[in-house]
């Protein structure tokens, strides 16, 4: 019969980013469902998140009981300034200076899975002070950070009975970034160890992707029978009061993370040539970008043809999408890179703009934008092929696509959700 159950996540509002979206999303919905969540979260105070974004507290349904408790930041040794913690595992942060490399490399042999695994000990404590005294029989945890799924683990050998479902959004011993941390190789075998336990250990695991659901169920056997997919989506209500309209000028939006791992050099080049050909045009970057990588962009296409925004409040991220003519998606180019598919391609499809996509063609990210039937999807080689689809589309009729692709409602993925927590044990779905 649904009932309660338990949210461990370390990301919660006032956390920004895309990793927060999730499990606020599906918290909002579960109760639709017949389940009610409680959540476990950290104190703000006491958190290290890359970014805030105060108006996602205004999205927390108010009958939602959200307990946060204390943690210890280690991130505060490398910066008292939440403003300068890494994002990305340092993945944005690459610089070659001493004191980076041993930061980077403190950060992957002394805190294993990662540094917000000071939180821990305190969400343990309390997750299972209310297992006990309010009788809850599912636990979800949600990662990254990889070091929250740890807690699960415990409370499924401290509760017998315990149905315990780990969602993991990332990879973890293969995430893009891990060699930036110079891990040993007795902390690769600890770390591997971790993720095999929660792996083996959990009743459900649920992931984004087929490519991660395929990564995760090669570690261990039975893996993929208990392995769902749901992937991340879009809210309706989001879009609420916002006109997904086309701007006077040709203007061509990337919203989120930009760094030297990702290919741009097709994308930029194709850009060049675009503007040779004496077509106008705006590129419109939002969100965090290094110096360094921005100064090389200003070097190939005219200032007056650029703009940098900082990282955007939810819903102004969701208007500068739809007041864009063209959306664009970089994947990094990295080892598991067929595995990212960033949290914002759903709220793409939702704005009903046409996307270019850079990156491998099976990757899952590429194969749900193809399920909806978008065509600009290419590798980081195919120049000319970019080149033609931006001058394509900037001389075409604009018209807004009517297609609403309702299964990546973030309503549809939750009644999913509540099928998976209704479920008897044992039995997949």
């Amino acid at each position: 019969m649904p009932g309660k159950v338990l949210i461990i996540t370390y990301y919660w509002p006032p956390s920004g980013g895309a990793g927060v979206q999730r499990w606020l999303k599906f918290a909002k919905y579960l109760p639709s469902t017949g389940w009610f969540p409680v959540v476990i979260t950290v104190r703000p105070e006491d958190a290290a998140y890359p970014f805030t974004d105060e108006s996602l507290n205004d999205e927390v349904p108010v009958d939602i009981r959200v307990i946060k408790t204390k943690a210890v930041n280690y991130f505060s040794f490398y910066s008292r300034d939440n403003k300068k913690i890494p994002s990305g595992g340092f993945s944005n942060n690459p610089g070659r200076g001493f004191k980076n490399k041993i930061s980077r490399f403190l950060r992957g042999n002394l805190f294993i899975p990662d540094p917000r695994r000071g939180w821990n000990r305190y969400a343990l404590k309390e997750a299972s002070r209310i297992i006990s005294e309010e009788g809850i029989k599912h636990v979800i945890t949600t990662s990254p950070p990889h070091s929250s799924q740890l807690i699960g683990l415990k409370l499924k050998k401290r509760h017998p009975g315990l149905t315990w479902i780990a969602d993991l959004r990332d990879s973890w011993t293969d995430i893009y970034y891990y060699e930036m941390f110079y891990p040993t190789p007795l902390s690769k075998a600890i770390d591997r160890h971790y993720e095999k336990s929660v792996l083996t250990n959990a009743d459900r695991i649920i992931t984004v992707g087929d490519n991660l659901f395929r990564l995760f169920s090669s570690k261990a056997e039975d893996i993929a029978q208990k392995t769902v997919v749901i992937p991340n989506g879009y809210d309706e209500e989001d879009f609420d009061g916002v006109k997904c309209i086309y701007p006077e000028r040709f203007t061509i939006t990337y919203v989120g993370t930009l760094s030297d791992i990702y290919p741009t050099e097709a994308f930029l080049n194709a850009l060049s040539e675009t503007e040779k050909k004496g077509h106008d045009f705006i590129l419109r970057f939002v969100g965090s970008i290094p110096e360094e990588t921005a100064n090389r962009i200003k070097t190939m296409i005219s200032p007056d043809k650029t703009e940098f925004i900082p990282y955007s409040k939810h819903p102004e991220a969701i208007r500068l999408m739809s007041d864009s003519s063209l959306l664009v998606l970089i994947i990094p180019q990295t080892k598991e890179n067929k595995a990212i598919t960033p949290g914002k391609v759903f709220e793409y499809i939702a704005t009903g703009k046409p996307i270019l996509y850079i990156g491998p063609k099976d990757g899952d990210a590429a194969l749900h934008l193809t399920h909806c039937g978008y065509k600009g999807i290419f590798t980081e080689n195919e120049t000319e092929a970019i080149t033609s689809f931006i001058s394509d589309n900037i001389s075409s009729e604009r018209e807004v696509s009517s297609a609403h692709h309702i299964e990546y409602s973030r309503r549809v993925l939750t009644s999913r959700l509540g099928a998976i927590l209704s479920e008897k044990k044992n039995i997949s779905v």
